[in-house]
Formats: C-alpha cells, structure tokens, sequence
C-alpha cells in the first residue's frame, strides 16, 4: 500500500455543514470560478488522463503476462513493456501538470478572494464593527483563507484523483471479472467502516488538541505579558508550574491522535494484505477451473491499491473538505453583509460650506443583519431622543454630560458613522443620508481621542489624510500647526519609521500626527473626542496649541471631556438622559445655575488653577 499517515486538520461544530448548505456553497463557488473555468475543465482532463494512466498499468501487466510469458510471445512481451514504460512516464507528466494547474488556479481564485473580503470589510459601516469580534474577523482572512489554501494545495488534487481511482478500478476489476470482483468486495466493508470510525475519532481528538494548544498559548501570552508583575511578585515557580500543566494537557492530547492512528492505519495495512490474500486463494481456484487467468488474477493484486488506497485517503481528506466548504459559508456570509451606511443612488456633493443641522434625531444601537453565528441584534433602549441642535458655520461647539449621556453617539451621527432611526442630519440644507460618501469625508472629519497610526514613516501616516498630496504638501500641513521641530528632531525627521500602531513615537507624538492628518484633509467640519485628555500637561499644551491653529476657520465640535475645554467653546450643549438638556455660551450657563453650573462646580473643585486659565481664555 502506498497509503501514509497524513495530518488530519481539526474542525470543530461550527464548521460543519449539511447537505443543504454544502450545495448552496458549491453552486456560489462555481459561479465565482466563472473567470477561471477553463483552467478547471482543463485541470481535471488532465486528472482525468493521469487516473487513465494509473490504471492503465495493472491492465498491461495483464496483457504482459497473458499474452506475452504464458503463450511465449517475445514481442507482445516487448510492445507491454515498451507500452507500460510510455504510460509511466505520461502519468508522471500529466501528475505534476495536474497538481500545477490545480494549485496555480486555486492560489489565483483565493489571491483574487482576499482582496474581494478585505475590500468589503472596509467598505462595511461601524455598527457592524462593534458588533463582531475582531479577531473573529481576522480569522476569516487567516484560518478560514488557510483551510482552502490546504485543500487547494494538496486535498484538491487527492480528492478528485482518489475519487476517479476507487470508481475507475472498480469499473475495471468488474470488467475483467466479476467472480474476483465480488471475492475482492467482501473486504471493502471492514475498511469503509474503519475508515468511518478513524474519521470520527480522528475529529474529536484533534478538537482536544486545538482545545489544549489555545489554553497552553493562552498561558504563555499571559506569563510574557504579565512577566514585570512575576518577577515582580517572584510568582516564576508558580507560573512555571502552571505552564507544565497546560502543556502536559497538550502532550496527551496529541497522544492520543497517535494512538487512534497507530489503530487505523495497521489495520489497512493488514486488510490490504487479507485482500491479496483472498484475490490469490480465489483467482487460483478460478485459473484452475479456466474461468480466470493468472494475468488477470496479478492484475487484481495491482488493482487492490486503487481499491483500498482511495478510501484511506478521502478518509482522511473529509476534515480538509469540510473545513473548506464551511470556511466558505462564512466567508459569503461575510460578502453577503451590506453595509448600513451606504451611498444612496443619485446621492449629491455636500456644498463646501454650511449650517449643520440636528433636527429632532432619535437613536438606538443594535439591528443589522444577522451575526457570523446567525444572531439577530434587534435595537436597544434608545440613546438619542428627539434631539435638535444648530451649528453655525465656524462655530465652536462643545458637547459635555456624563458617560452614557449620548454625546459621542450624536458626534457619530455628525459624521455619518451611524444614521438615525428617526430624524435628520444635514449639511448646508442636504440631509447627510442623501450625500456622496467622498464629499462627506472631505467635509467633516473626525480627530479620535487616541491617534492611530498604521505601520509606514511619519509622512505616509499624514499624507493618509489626501492620499494624493505631495511631499511638499505634507510637510507644508506639519508646518502650519507649528509642530515641524517635534518631527525635525526625530533621526529620520519626517521619514522616520512609527512601526506598527506608532509604538516609536510617544502619545503626544501620536496625537499631533493624527493632527497633521486632519489638517492635510483640510475639512470644513472637525469633530474632536477631547484629543489632550489622555496627555501629560507638557505635551497637552504642545497639542492645544496645535489644535488651535486647526481649528481656526473651521466649524468645530468637541466631545469634551475636560469642561476646561468646554468654556473656550462658543457654545455648549450638555447631553443628558438622551436628550439636550441645555445650551449656551459658558458665562451664560454658569450664571443660570443649572445642570451645567453644577458640572462646573464640581470641576473647578477639582482643578481650581486650570478653571480659573480656562476663565481667563474665555473672558480674553
């Protein structure tokens, strides 16, 4: 037998699929291999050829020994011989070719599906994002892109070739004969249902074994990350201890896949052998009895490989294949999600500028489509209740309250992250529903409280605000904020590396190229989440002074976190209980004695200097 063992890859519930819902799968696959279906036809000609070539063999040793040994003829000897070494080297061509098309094609069809999710997940809105995972979205693009990458690496070509091999030898035995083909099936029984017990099995221990990897990953991320509070606590030995437990659980694990192997695969071994056996004993009673011939009964031997062979190997390919149809089903789950947010047809350009206006707006989070485990979200308690609010153009607007109040949920709804399940958002008298996407960003931009940056120098992080703009551009946004010496000091100045999410630079440093990005955008409308709340104060003026040179000009809001920033504001809005409760100036608030002159009160408490420098900027 030329059967080995060969790692099975686990698969757990989720990723099993019934009958349906395979077909379903397999019509959208051939649908998407639309542009690649002739490299498929041709693919499996050729397969189909090689299978012709592997049992082509058997046949002519048959002829050999029938037509050539026995009845002594020297030149049928010659062309079988000459013939079998033809077919030979032909199977060997035509195997590789096979294997290069299949992989060639599929590498292409999944290079051109991971720009496919990847585009779509950018595409989708925010909701969608809060809703699921992260990682569960990563492990589309990784574990589920890397089941179909085995299969089309190595499991493709398996399952189509053992496939036409079982049903091509057992087409062939019969034809030769049936008495020995009959003999020959009374030992597939025991190997079909061996093979079902090993796939079975084989299924549930290699589920223990992802189980016991992830806890013992899961222990060393822990101990590497936490390594400053065990040394700190001198915990080493116990955290030690802890790790030989979880990778003792592994070894076990992995045991007994070994075990469950070291059953199975001797047992085929041995069934092969019973079957040579009982093909020998019967074809010798039928060569005696002139119903068969002993090329006939040789070929049935050779035969007996594509016979048990296959049903090892598809055996072992289930998991491959069902692990590749269900990584499918998620991935066109995930394509067949459409964003909430989306771009009406006949959608127009925002003006360049205008009044933003929040007329009666209600809000609630939840509903979408149904989840990657096909949960339905329905919508939550409302966040926003019938909130109507002015912006002039160049006014500053700073919106205070307590954390749940809804401040962020209404800066969302300015930018058109969410869209309101009631009333409307509208820019210069157009409702934001009914705008083109690329005008929308280009008006109204949005300074997050942490800056991210994306792997890539300082000048790329920026230029991220109009992809478009020159060098000269983006050094001439640096400029004008009059932050040129922060960058200049760095080893590379504006080309240094910020590595992955910025870690070489520090917050602040991170926080005034997010500022760069926005000033590089140029926007009419900037929504800032308190962009210094999470700064030292050294680096907190540097970034106040900075915002200061943006904002100029602009129509700002101000998710304020600080009511110090709230009293440089023109005006303020205090969101509370899902509505607005007040709105003002600062002296105006403060002088009513409200919910607002409360808040201030407290703070000034608080931060009695920095209250009284934010009454001096507001009276200036």
């Amino acid at each position: 037998m030329r059967g080995g063992y060969v790692e099975i890859s686990p698969i757990d519930e989720e990723s099993r699929l019934d009958h349906r819902a395979a077909r379903r799968v397999l019509r959208r696959l051939w649908r998407m291999l639309r542009p690649y279906r002739r490299r498929v036809i041709v693919a499996v000609a050729v397969l189909v050829t090689h299978t012709a070539c592997l049992l082509a063999g058997p046949a002519l040793v048959r002829r050999g020994v029938d037509g050539g040994v026995l009845a002594r003829d020297a030149a049928v000897l010659n062309r079988v011989a000459v013939a079998y070494l033809a077919v030979a080297v032909i199977g060997l061509v035509l195997g590789r070719l096979a294997i290069w098309l299949v992989s060639r094609t599929g590498e292409r069809f999944l290079r051109a599906l991971r720009e496919r999710v990847f585009r779509h997940l950018l595409g989708l809105s925010m909701d969608f994002f809060e809703r699921e995972k992260t990682g569960r979205l990563v492990s589309r693009m990784t574990s589920d892109i890397d089941a179909l990458q085995e299969l089309v690496a190595v499991g493709l070509v398996m399952f189509v070739q053992n496939a036409l091999l079982f049903v091509g030898a057992l087409v062939v035995i019969t034809a030769m004969s049936w008495e020995l083909t009959l003999a020959t099936l009374v030992i597939v029984p025991p190997v079909v249902a061996a093979s079902r017990w090993f796939r079975r099995e084989s299924n549930r221990a290699y589920l223990l074994v992802r189980e016991r990897i992830g806890q013992n990953l899961a222990t060393l991320q822990e101990g590497l990350e936490g390594v400053r509070v065990v040394q700190a606590f001198g915990r080493e030995r116990a955290w030690i201890r802890r790790f030989h437990d979880t990778n003792e659980a592994q070894y076990e694990a992995n045991l007994e896949t070994v075990r469950i192997s070291a059953r199975y695969f001797p047992f085929v071994e041995f069934t092969g052998v019973a079957g040579i056996a009982v093909v020998i004993g019967v074809g010798g009673w039928l060569v005696d009895r002139r119903i068969a011939t002993i090329g006939t009964v040789l070929a049935f031997v050779l035969y007996l490989n594509n016979l048990f062979e296959p049903i090892q190997q598809l055996s072992q390919l289930y998991n491959t294949v069902q692990s590749a149809g269900a990584a499918l089903h998620k991935l066109f789950w995930l394509l067949d999600t459409s964003p909430t947010v989306a771009e009406r047809p006949g959608a127009v350009d925002l003006p360049p500028t205008g009044t933003l206006e929040v007329d009666r707006v209600s809000f609630a989070y939840g509903g979408g489509p149904p989840d990657t485990d096909g949960v339905v979200h329905p919508l939550g308690p409302e966040v926003l209740r019938d909130v109507s609010l002015r912006i002039e153009p160049g006014e500053r607007v700073a919106l205070v309250g307590p954390t749940g109040a809804g401040k962020s949920t209404l800066a969302k709804l300015l930018v058109r992250f969410y869209d309101p399940i009631a009333g409307t958002v509208r820019y210069g008298g157009v409702d934001l529903r009914d705008a083109t996407l690329a005008s929308l960003r280009a008006r109204i931009a949005v300074v997050p409280q942490e800056g991210f940056l994306f792997a890539g120098t300082i000048r790329d992080n920026v230029r991220l605000g109009r992809p478009d703009a020159t060098d000269a551009e983006v050094d001439a946004a640096i400029e004008a904020l009059g932050i040129a010496d922060v960058f200049a000091a760095l080893p590379e100045g504006f080309d240094t590396e910020v590595r992955e999410r910025g870690a070489r630079l520090s917050a602040g440093e991170r926080q005034l190229v997010s500022l760069c990005r926005a000033a590089l955008a140029d926007p009419a409308v900037l929504v800032l989440d308190e962009a210094t709340s999470s700064l030292d104060p050294g680096t907190e003026l540097r970034v106040e002074r900075a915002l200061e040179r943006l904002t100029a000009g602009r129509t700002v809001i101000v998710v304020a976190h600080r009511l110090s920033t709230a009293a440089r504001c023109d005006r303020v809005a205090v969101v509370e209980g899902g509505g607005i409760v007040e709105c003002g100036t600062h002296p105006e608030l403060v002088a009513r004695g409200g919910r607002y002159a409360r808040l201030w009160a407290a703070w000034t408490a608080d931060h009695p200097e920095r209250a009284a420098g934010s009454a001096g900027l507001t009276s200036a």
